[in-house]
């Protein structure tokens, strides 16, 4: 019955994880895995634009993003909206929100996702029974950090072209090694206002670096995918340079 899942569903057990056989997780002893699927609760879906979590929302759940595009915001009262991050396929959700009363940040479906939904309740019991999750939740956690560092730097110190090369590295990066290259090119669901947003420009902004880029011949943009067509001179604007992948852990 699991192979005629749609490859966008979750399945029901966390034995027939499509993410688990993209090479790009640990690895993980059967027994830890029968825990995982019995830390997990249910399966969620949200459409395109629905929202996860709620800016200010109480008792909002823990996560793992199984397939789609989704992001962290905040806004201010005026409507203005920073974008923190985006999530990907692999990606834990929700983190935050367990060690504080309210979510300090939205999170908006950019993409219909499917989601593996986990006990909110029961993160002592995780780090307690499995202390090796623990660290790998911790490990998560200052991943995450890191990843706040960069776009800080990219927001203080990063001219726009700087800022947009590094984001479109940056994503097409984190979506090869989950093995969702085809053909060269990536889905991109982004749209300018959402670059702006997340690079912190302005829409005209966006769209002169955007067309710049392109003409200098270093990045493709057609029907919702990214190619990126000169990575060499894109790495040297946005100063990003690549690492030897290590393994993620996965919830």
């Amino acid at each position: 019955m699991n192979a005629t899942l749609p490859a966008h569903v979750c399945p029901p057990t966390c034995h027939n994880c499509r993410l688990r056989k993209t090479g790009a997780f640990t690895a993980v002893k059967p027994e830890v895995l029968d825990f995982i699927e019995g830390f997990r609760t249910d399966s969620l879906a949200v459409e395109a634009g629905g929202a996860l979590v709620r800016e200010n929302q109480t008792n909002a759940k823990l996560f793992t993003l199984y397939s789609g595009w989704a992001f962290r915001y905040k806004t201010m009262s005026d409507g203005r909206r920073q974008i923190l991050n985006f999530l990907l396929p692999g990606d834990l959700v929700g983190l935050q929100q367990e060690f504080g009363d309210v979510s300090t940040h939205g999170i908006e479906a950019l993409t219909d996702c499917s989601l593996c939904v986990f006990q909110n309740d029961s993160l002592w019991a995780l780090f307690r029974e499995h202390p090796r999750l623990g660290y790998d939740i911790t490990w998560l956690s200052a991943h995450e950090e890191g990843h706040v560092d960069d776009n800080l730097l990219t927001a203080g110190r990063r001219n726009a072209t700087e800022r947009v090369a590094m984001l479109l590295m940056h994503l097409y990066r984190r979506l090869d090694r989950i093995g969702l290259v085809e053909d060269g090119t990536v889905a991109f669901p982004l749209n300018q206002q959402h670059i702006a947003d997340a690079l912190g420009l302005s829409l005209v902004h966006t769209n002169k670096t955007l067309r710049r880029l392109s003409l200098l011949g270093l990045h493709e943009l057609k029907n919702g995918r990214l190619r990126l067509l000169n990575t060499r001179a894109l790495a040297r604007i946005a100063e990003y340079y690549d690492t030897p992948p290590r393994l993620m852990p996965l919830l």
